[in-house]
C-alpha cells in the first residue's frame, strides 16, 4: 500500500471498518460488501485478498469461540452443547473442496482485469437479488449442490461466495447453529486460500495489519452492538440500500476495468 495516496489509504481504512461491521452484524458478507469498494479504490484483487483473508481467520474463530462459551456458560463439560452442525459442515465441504481449489488456482493465474470483472459480475447478481428482496435461495438437492459448487469456486477466486453458500446452509442447519457453523466454514475455506497464497509467495502486507486490524475491530464491535437491529427490524431496508449501492459500484467497476 506504500504506493497509494493518503486519500486512498483513508478510504481503504473506512472500508475495512465497514467490513468488520457487516461481518459481525450479519454473520456473513464482510468480503462481498467490502471488496467492490476496495477494487474501486485500487483495481487489484490479489492486493486486498490476503488482508481480508487474515481478518476472516481472526474474527471467524473469535466469534465461534465467543458464542460457544456464551451458550455453555455455567454448564459442566458433560452438559456442553455444540453450536456447530459438524455433520452438515463435513457434507458440504466434500462438495465444495474441488471447486474451491479450482477457484484459488484461477485467482493466481488470471490477469487482474479478468478476475476483477468476474467479481463485479457476481456482485451485480447479488445486488439485483438484494434490491428485489429475493436473495439466492435453495430448495432441492440439485440446486444445493450447484450453489455449493459455485459458492466454493467464487470463494476460492475472490472470497465473495457467502450469499450462495448461506442460501444452502440456511435450509439445512438449525437457526441456533447456523451462525457458528458458517463461521467455522469461513475459517476452513479461508485457511485453504491463505495456504495457497503462502505457497505462491503472495505478499500478505503484514505491516499494514498494524493499522487495519484495529479499524476492523472497531467495525466488529459496532456490528455486534447493532446485530439484533440489523437482522430483525431493518434487514429488508438494509439489503435494498446495500443492493443499490453494490449495483452502482459494480457498474462503475466494470467501466473502470475495461473502458478507462
Amino acid at each position: 500500500m506504500e504506493l497509494l495516496s493518503p486519500m486512498q489509504l483513508a478510504l481503504i481504512g473506512l472500508v475495512f471498518v465497514w467490513s468488520g461491521f457487516v461481518r459481525s452484524g450479519l454473520g456473513f458478507g464482510g468480503a462481498v460488501l467490502a471488496l467492490p469498494f476496495l477494487l474501486f479504490i485500487h483495481n487489484d484483487p490479489i492486493f486486498f485478498l490476503p488482508l481480508i483473508a487474515v481478518h476472516l481467520l481472526i474474527f471467524s474463530s473469535w466469534m465461534a469461540i465467543t458464542n460457544y462459551r456464551k451458550v455453555n456458560r455455567g454448564r459442566s463439560k458433560q452438559e456442553n452443547i455444540s453450536t456447530i452442525d459438524w455433520h452438515y459442515l463435513k457434507r458440504a465441504l466434500l462438495i465444495m473442496i474441488i471447486p474451491k481449489l479450482i477457484g484459488v488456482f484461477g485467482l493466481l493465474t488470471m490477469p487482474p482485469q479478468v478476475m476483477t470483472s468476474i467479481i463485479f459480475v457476481v456482485v451485480f447478481g447479488y445486488a439485483i437479488g438484494y434490491i428485489i428482496n429475493k436473495p439466492f435461495q435453495s430448495n432441492n438437492k440439485v440446486l444445493d449442490a450447484v450453489f455449493l459448487i459455485l459458492g466454493g469456486y467464487v470463494s476460492g477466486a475472490s472470497l465473495i461466495g457467502a450469499p450462495l453458500i448461506v442460501a444452502v446452509f440456511a435450509s439445512h442447519v438449525a437457526k441456533e447453529k447456523l451462525r457458528d457453523t458458517l463461521f467455522v466454514l469461513w475459517f476452513i475455506l479461508v485457511l485453504i486460500k491463505v495456504i495457497a497464497f503462502a505457497l505462491a509467495g503472495v505478499d500478505f502486507q503484514w505491516i499494514h495489519h498494524l493499522w487495519l486490524l484495529p479499524l476492523v475491530t472497531v467495525g466488529h464491535v459496532l456490528g455486534q452492538m447493532l446485530h439484533a437491529r440489523l437482522v430483525n427490524a431493518s434487514t429488508p431496508v438494509f439489503y435494498r440500500f446495500m443492493g443499490s449501492a453494490l449495483l452502482i459500484i459494480s457498474i462503475l467497476g466494470l467501466y473502470k476495468a475495461w473502458l478507462v
